[in-house]
């Protein structure tokens, strides 16, 4: 008798346990979220009516100009959910949002790689990047730029000259035949955030970090053929680190 007692009270706990974990599923609330990324010279907006201008100064004291700019954020995570990659134009006013749907509520982390990490940057895979020729060529071992920040600066004599801040990732090409490699990709993990309903977070770029921290860039002495230079890419990288920053979190 004991015997079946204790068989039918493992019987319902269990049957219970189902049910209550069934009932915490059934009541978790799911949001949306948009992604804005929104760009800044030190706290000054940057849009693409800036472009071709010479408003905006680096840290090593020149005068810029901005022609071109896009790059690639992938492995985009909130919650669980995944966006695999982003091409954003600023120039072109294009990929400046990304959309979750049915985020679960609560706190959610958010992290994103910027360029794509060793394991993604697979030549000749994603056919939209191909079409607008951000492949890397293949003297440099292929795969797909990081960033393409192009424009001119005021040079030591104050005249026009060009830069293209090209970043991929590192090659050591010492050697044309045994290239080496470092991946020059880095994580931006921008902390948990508290989602109670239809969110939008503002992701803050500031430009101005890609010529100063930790390293002052001089555009007089590295401005072009910057993809096979192996050290200009990790410094590229290491200043890149403070770029992104969370901005406004609001409905």
């Amino acid at each position: 008798m004991k015997k079946i007692i204790g068989f039918i009270f493992i019987i319902v706990i269990t049957f219970s346990g189902c049910k209550a974990e069934l009932n915490c599923c059934e009541n978790i609330k799911t949001v949306n979220v948009t992604l804005n990324f929104t760009h800044n010279w030190d706290g000054v907006p940057v849009t693409s009516s800036d472009f071709k201008i010479f408003k905006f100064i680096n840290k090593n004291g020149e005068s810029i100009s901005i022609e071109r700019l896009r790059y690639v954020v992938s492995n985009i995570n909130i919650g669980d959910l995944n966006n695999n990659y982003q091409l954003i134009n600023v120039g072109d006013n294009t990929g400046l949002e990304i959309e979750f749907n049915q985020v679960p509520s609560g706190n959610q982390q958010l992290k994103f790689t910027f360029g794509f990490s060793d394991t993604d940057n697979t030549d000749g895979i994603y056919q939209d990047l191909n079409s607008v020729n951000f492949n890397v060529p293949e003297m440099l071992g292929g795969g797909y730029h990081y960033m393409q920040f192009d424009g001119k600066y005021l040079d030591t004599n104050n005249q026009e000259s060009g830069f293209n801040y090209h970043a991929i990732r590192a090659v050591d090409r010492t050697d044309p035949n045994n290239l080496k490699f470092e991946d020059t990709s880095f994580e931006v993990d921008l902390g948990a955030i508290d989602l109670k309903e239809n969110t939008t977070i503002e992701i803050n770029v500031n430009l101005a970090e890609w010529f100063k921290n930790p390293n002052t860039w001089n555009l007089n002495q590295l401005n072009t053929v910057l993809m096979p230079n192996f050290e200009a890419q990790k410094l590229m990288s290491a200043n890149g680190k403070s770029v992104f920053s969370l901005g406004k979190v609001g409905s």
